[in-house]
């Protein structure tokens, strides 16, 4: 682009509109990064906590790290934002889990390329436009290619618990953004981690026993729920503060090439060139179709 030939002004003469968007940027991608290589780090844990123990690792240390730092104010809220804390907390649990049920039976790049549909459909439904939909075939397109590589070798149950963590996703990018406007700095996160904990707690010590009181384990689960929860679910709760849902969007649609760059440096996970190809068009899908949504949003009067 040709923008990309001009000197960039510095961050002190910038103005402040300029320097919020480059933090934000900096937010949704720093974001990014630490989710998608916290999950390729979780499933290092499953042989040895089971899936739904390294979801309630993963949410029970980020629930009480964020509450000690955060320590949120429970008087002062309304019944609304009670009921948005408490849908957020639900779909966190529900994305976490599908998830990882999915990254479990296929390779991490796949899995997060069905899941950003989530997102995709979002912006889709939202633009209510023909340029949309035609992004959302482009999107079905590359999804179909994935199959050409067979999903038999994906795992049918994995691409479903896949599709199912994408609307998670979806729901928790909406019930994000109402959140961050009913509770100061990360409060509502706090919270609505604390429920997703308790929610999945149960299924997680059937599953994992003993296991999770091991110390190896306890460490690398706090690493994970660093890595994976608290820090990336509170840069993007700030993010959405300083930035329109749909640009979030966009930033958040290249998912799949940073998750496809973590499960081959840190689970080997090789993928063929025709599936690096389908994760290739879903992500392009996603940009154009969160590109159309913004171009569709009414824009302010002129004053």
């Amino acid at each position: 682009m040709t923008e990309t030939l001009l000197p960039a002004p510095h961050a002190g003469n910038a103005p402040p509109e300029r320097r919020g968007g480059v933090v934000a940027v900096g937010l949704v991608l720093g974001g990014a990064l630490s989710v998608q290589f916290g999950s390729a780090v979780a499933a290092l844990l499953f042989p040895r906590t089971g899936v739904a123990g390294a979801v309630t690792l993963r949410l029970a240390i980020s629930a009480v790290l964020l509450l000690v730092v955060c320590r949120p104010r429970l008087r002062g809220h309304d019944r609304s934002a009670w009921l948005a804390v408490g849908g957020f907390g639900l779909a966190l649990a529900g994305m976490n889990s599908l998830f990882y049920q999915a990254i479990e039976r296929i390779p991490l790049g796949p899995a997060v390329t069905l899941e950003v549909l989530g997102p995709l459909a979002l912006s889709v439904f939202s633009a209510r436009r023909l340029a949309s939909w035609c992004w959302a075939g482009l999107a079905l397109a590359g999804v179909a290619l994935l199959g050409q590589g067979g999903f038999d070798r994906l795992d049918p149950v994995g691409v479903a618990f896949a599709f199912g963590s994408g609307a998670m996703w979806a729901a928790y990018i909406v019930l994000s953004a109402r959140v961050g406007g009913r509770f100061p700095g990360a409060d509502g996160l706090a919270l609505a981690l604390t429920l997703a904990a308790l929610v999945t707690l149960p299924l997680g010590i059937v599953d994992g026993g003993a296991a999770l009181l091991d110390p190896a384990v306890l460490a690398l689960g706090t690493a994970l729920a660093v890595l994976a929860s608290g820090l990336p679910y509170t840069l993007e709760l700030l993010a959405l503060r300083r930035m329109p849902t749909a640009t979030f969007a966009v930033l958040m649609s290249l998912g799949p090439a940073i998750a496809t760059l973590a499960g081959w440096l840190v689970l080997r996970q090789a993928l063929t060139l025709l599936e690096c190809a389908a994760i290739v068009l879903v992500i392009a899908a996603s940009i154009g179709a969160v590109r159309v949504s913004a171009a569709a949003a009414p824009r302010p009067a002129p004053h």
